[in-house]
Parts: C-alpha cells; structure tokens; sequence
C-alpha cells in the first residue's frame, strides 16, 4: 500500500478543504494517507512517502511563502526521492489568479527531484484549481485527480 502525504498552506480554509476532499478520496482508494498542515511537515521526512503532494493558495501567480520555504528545506534531500511520485493544487481569489503558475512552480521542483508527475488530458491539466471556496467543479476535479493519483501509486507502488 502506498504511502501518500498531502501537506498544504491555507490561510482562508479553502486550500485545506481541497486537500481534505483529495485525502478522502485516496483514503477510499486503499492508500495510506497523511494530512498535513505544511508549518506541521519537516523536509527530512518527505523521504517516509511514496505520493507527495502539496497544495498552496496562489500569492502573486506562486506558491505561498510556506510551501516554499519546505520545497527550499528539501534541498539537502536532492536524490532521495527520486521516482517518487508528486503532485499538485491551488487555489486563487479569481480566474487569472495564477493557479497555474503556482502549480507547475511546485512541479518544477518536483521534477528536479527526479519525481514522477502526471498530467491531466482533461479538465485542470496540472492539478486541481479552485476560485474561492471549492465549488461543484473544484470538488469534482479534486476527486478525479485523487482517483487519478490512486490508479498510478498501485501501479508503481503496489
């Protein structure tokens, strides 16, 4: 079984609700979960998880202060999760917020690491994104990248 960590920043609670919903649906598909508040997550434990996956608001089209202050704390780790698998969500106050650009700038690090991301042919591409509080869409699209997650760590990790 899969050991996944779903460590995320949210000063408003919409962030955390996304990653409450992406922990629901992982804990469904038979994955060991583990729910963080990042300030609660230290870089030398990323090492204990197959799945990594951060989620952060969207601050000036990047990732909030929080997030990478860890993925700068994960240096020392450069080469220990390699073939991991990472991934990404954000959430923003409007449509062209920056929800990309904070997700893919999470990835990026993720890739440098030698990790493993995969992209979404449909619907949100890089990971699931939210305008305020996750609505219908946000929450529907949370659970597909949950289910989508799933699927790729019994296949890699099982």
């Amino acid at each position: 079984m899969a050991k996944v960590l779903v460590a995320y920043y949210s000063r408003s609670g919409n962030t955390k609700k996304m990653a409450e919903i992406i922990s629901v649906v992982l804990k469904d598909q038979g994955l060991q979960i583990e729910l963080k508040d990042v300030s609660e997550t230290k870089a030398e434990e990323l090492i204990n998880y197959d799945v990594i996956v951060f989620g952060s608001p969207t601050y000036y089209g990047s990732m909030a202060y929080q997030i990478k202050k860890l993925i700068d704390e994960s240096v020392k780790l450069h080469g220990k999760l390699e073939g991991k698998i990472g991934a990404a969500f954000s959430s923003a106050g409007n449509v062209a917020g920056g929800n990309e650009t904070t997700i893919a700038g999470i990835l990026n690090a993720f890739l440098i690491h030698g990790m493993i991301v995969q992209g979404d042919s449909r619907g949100d591409h890089y990971g699931p994104v939210s305008l305020g509080l996750p609505e219908e869409r946000a929450i529907k699209e949370c659970q597909r990248f949950a289910k989508r997650l799933a699927v790729l760590a019994n296949k890699l990790f099982d």
